[in-house]
Protein backbone atom coordinates (compact mmCIF):
# COMPACT_ATOMS: atom_id res chain seq x y z
CA UNK A 1 0.00 0.00 0.00
CA UNK A 2 1.23 3.36 -0.63
CA UNK A 3 0.66 6.78 1.31
CA UNK A 4 1.14 10.41 0.68
CA UNK A 5 1.73 13.29 3.34
CA UNK A 6 -0.28 15.78 2.15
CA UNK A 7 0.73 18.53 5.21
CA UNK A 8 4.24 18.02 4.54
CA UNK A 9 6.68 19.79 2.09
CA UNK A 10 8.66 16.75 1.65
CA UNK A 11 5.34 14.92 0.54
CA UNK A 12 7.23 11.18 1.21
CA UNK A 13 5.48 8.21 -0.60
CA UNK A 14 5.51 5.55 1.55
CA UNK A 15 5.50 1.46 0.76
CA UNK A 16 4.75 -0.71 3.28
CA UNK A 17 5.73 -4.18 3.70
CA UNK A 18 5.71 -6.69 7.17
CA UNK A 19 8.99 -7.73 8.36
CA UNK A 20 11.06 -11.10 8.28
CA UNK A 21 13.34 -12.42 10.74
CA UNK A 22 16.04 -11.12 8.58
CA UNK A 23 14.42 -7.41 9.16
CA UNK A 24 14.99 -7.36 13.00
CA UNK A 25 19.01 -6.07 13.07
CA UNK A 26 17.31 -3.02 10.74
CA UNK A 27 14.64 -2.16 13.01
CA UNK A 28 16.29 -2.75 15.86
CA UNK A 29 18.76 0.08 14.77
CA UNK A 30 15.83 2.54 13.98
CA UNK A 31 14.02 1.73 17.08
CA UNK A 32 16.93 2.07 19.21
CA UNK A 33 17.91 5.46 17.04
CA UNK A 34 14.52 7.31 16.95
CA UNK A 35 13.97 6.55 20.76
CA UNK A 36 17.50 8.07 21.19
CA UNK A 37 16.91 11.21 19.35
CA UNK A 38 17.23 14.42 20.70
CA UNK A 39 14.15 16.49 19.64
CA UNK A 40 13.91 20.11 20.62
CA UNK A 41 10.26 20.05 21.44
CA UNK A 42 9.49 20.62 24.98
CA UNK A 43 7.80 17.41 26.39
CA UNK A 44 8.20 15.66 23.28
CA UNK A 45 11.46 13.21 24.32
CA UNK A 46 10.57 13.84 28.42
CA UNK A 47 13.57 12.44 30.20
CA UNK A 48 16.48 13.54 27.73
CA UNK A 49 19.01 10.88 29.87
CA UNK A 50 16.23 8.11 29.97
CA UNK A 51 15.87 8.58 26.05
CA UNK A 52 19.85 8.34 25.78
CA UNK A 53 19.84 5.21 27.72
CA UNK A 54 17.37 3.61 25.73
CA UNK A 55 18.52 0.03 24.59
CA UNK A 56 17.02 -2.86 22.89
CA UNK A 57 18.61 -5.90 21.65
CA UNK A 58 17.68 -7.43 18.35
CA UNK A 59 16.25 -10.95 20.77
CA UNK A 60 13.91 -8.26 21.79
CA UNK A 61 12.59 -7.61 18.16
CA UNK A 62 12.56 -11.15 16.84
CA UNK A 63 9.60 -12.44 18.63
CA UNK A 64 7.81 -9.58 17.73
CA UNK A 65 8.33 -10.76 14.39
CA UNK A 66 7.73 -14.27 14.43
CA UNK A 67 4.77 -13.91 16.74
CA UNK A 68 1.68 -15.39 15.27
CA UNK A 69 -0.02 -12.96 17.65
CA UNK A 70 2.00 -9.78 16.45
CA UNK A 71 3.84 -8.08 13.31
CA UNK A 72 6.22 -5.55 12.84
CA UNK A 73 5.47 -3.33 9.78
CA UNK A 74 8.29 -1.37 8.27
CA UNK A 75 7.45 1.93 5.51
CA UNK A 76 9.96 2.55 3.15
CA UNK A 77 10.69 5.97 1.00
CA UNK A 78 10.89 6.28 -2.80
CA UNK A 79 14.34 5.24 -2.24
CA UNK A 80 13.44 2.20 -0.78
CA UNK A 81 15.18 3.46 2.46
CA UNK A 82 13.72 2.36 5.80
CA UNK A 83 11.25 5.49 7.10
CA UNK A 84 10.14 3.87 9.80
CA UNK A 85 8.15 1.11 11.85
CA UNK A 86 5.51 0.17 14.23
CA UNK A 87 4.84 -3.35 15.72
CA UNK A 88 0.92 -4.57 16.16
CA UNK A 89 -0.23 -6.81 18.63
CA UNK A 90 -3.26 -8.88 18.65
CA UNK A 91 -4.62 -8.96 21.97
CA UNK A 92 -7.76 -10.07 22.10
CA UNK A 93 -10.75 -10.79 19.56
CA UNK A 94 -11.63 -6.35 19.73
CA UNK A 95 -8.51 -4.73 20.76
CA UNK A 96 -4.68 -4.56 18.80
CA UNK A 97 -2.25 -3.06 20.47
CA UNK A 98 0.57 -0.63 18.77
CA UNK A 99 4.33 -0.21 19.77
CA UNK A 100 7.36 0.77 19.08
CA UNK A 101 6.31 3.36 16.86
CA UNK A 102 9.84 4.84 15.26
CA UNK A 103 10.71 7.15 12.14
CA UNK A 104 13.97 7.42 10.89
CA UNK A 105 15.51 10.51 13.04
CA UNK A 106 16.36 12.42 9.91
CA UNK A 107 12.42 12.06 9.04
CA UNK A 108 11.34 13.46 11.90
CA UNK A 109 8.32 16.36 11.59
CA UNK A 110 7.60 15.20 7.98
CA UNK A 111 4.47 13.58 8.35
CA UNK A 112 5.77 9.83 8.62
CA UNK A 113 4.69 9.31 11.67
CA UNK A 114 1.28 9.89 10.97
CA UNK A 115 1.53 7.83 7.86
CA UNK A 116 2.86 4.89 9.91
CA UNK A 117 0.55 4.88 12.52
CA UNK A 118 -2.68 4.95 10.18
CA UNK A 119 -1.43 2.36 8.02
CA UNK A 120 -1.26 0.33 11.11
CA UNK A 121 -4.67 1.06 12.35
CA UNK A 122 -6.45 -0.27 9.07
CA UNK A 123 -4.04 -3.03 9.05
CA UNK A 124 -5.27 -4.47 12.36
CA UNK A 125 -8.61 -3.52 11.27
CA UNK A 126 -7.84 -5.47 8.32
CA UNK A 127 -6.04 -8.10 9.24
CA UNK A 128 -7.75 -8.76 12.61
CA UNK A 129 -11.13 -6.88 12.50
CA UNK A 130 -10.85 -5.42 15.71
CA UNK A 131 -13.02 -2.47 16.98
CA UNK A 132 -10.06 -0.90 19.46
CA UNK A 133 -6.73 0.12 19.06
CA UNK A 134 -4.50 0.58 22.01
CA UNK A 135 -1.00 1.94 22.75
CA UNK A 136 0.97 3.87 25.45
CA UNK A 137 3.74 6.68 26.05
CA UNK A 138 5.90 7.56 28.68
CA UNK A 139 4.38 9.61 31.23
CA UNK A 140 7.03 12.08 30.81
CA UNK A 141 6.28 12.45 26.80
CA UNK A 142 3.65 15.11 27.69
CA UNK A 143 3.89 16.07 23.85
CA UNK A 144 4.02 12.98 22.62
CA UNK A 145 0.73 12.19 24.78
CA UNK A 146 -0.49 15.13 22.82
CA UNK A 147 0.36 13.98 19.71
CA UNK A 148 -1.64 10.12 19.90
CA UNK A 149 -4.69 12.16 21.27
CA UNK A 150 -4.86 14.41 18.62
CA UNK A 151 -5.34 11.14 16.71
CA UNK A 152 -7.63 10.09 18.54
CA UNK A 153 -6.35 8.10 20.94
CA UNK A 154 -8.03 8.71 25.11
CA UNK A 155 -5.54 8.29 27.81
CA UNK A 156 -7.67 5.06 29.84
CA UNK A 157 -6.38 6.20 33.21
CA UNK A 158 -4.24 3.01 33.74
CA UNK A 159 -0.27 4.02 34.34
CA UNK A 160 1.35 0.99 33.92
CA UNK A 161 4.61 0.65 36.22
CA UNK A 162 7.88 1.11 34.06
CA UNK A 163 10.34 -2.09 33.94
CA UNK A 164 12.77 -1.12 36.74
CA UNK A 165 15.57 -3.86 34.96
CA UNK A 166 15.13 -1.57 32.16
CA UNK A 167 17.14 1.34 33.56
CA UNK A 168 20.31 -0.71 34.28
CA UNK A 169 20.43 0.74 38.00
CA UNK A 170 19.87 3.91 37.51
CA UNK A 171 17.31 5.94 39.37
CA UNK A 172 13.47 5.84 38.25
CA UNK A 173 12.15 9.37 36.94
CA UNK A 174 9.88 10.01 39.85
CA UNK A 175 6.31 9.49 37.72
CA UNK A 176 7.44 7.36 35.29
CA UNK A 177 5.12 4.85 33.97
CA UNK A 178 3.25 4.35 30.42
CA UNK A 179 -0.18 6.43 30.52
CA UNK A 180 -2.50 3.86 28.46
CA UNK A 181 -4.60 5.18 25.65
CA UNK A 182 -7.30 3.32 23.47
CA UNK A 183 -9.23 4.74 20.73
CA UNK A 184 -12.35 3.29 18.42
CA UNK A 185 -11.27 1.71 15.35
CA UNK A 186 -12.59 3.90 11.66
CA UNK A 187 -15.86 1.64 10.75
CA UNK A 188 -14.86 1.84 6.94
CA UNK A 189 -11.48 0.55 7.30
Amino acid sequence: MTCMATDSPKMTNLQFRIAAPDDAPQLQQLIQAAFRAEDSRKDWVGDAELAANFCIGVDEILPKITSPESEMIMAFDDNGALAGTVGVFHRSDDLARLFYLAVDQTLHRGGIGRQVLEYAEGYCQRTWGVKKLGLDALTLRKELIAWYMRRGYVPTGEITPFPVDKLNGRALPEGLGFVEMEKEAKSEA
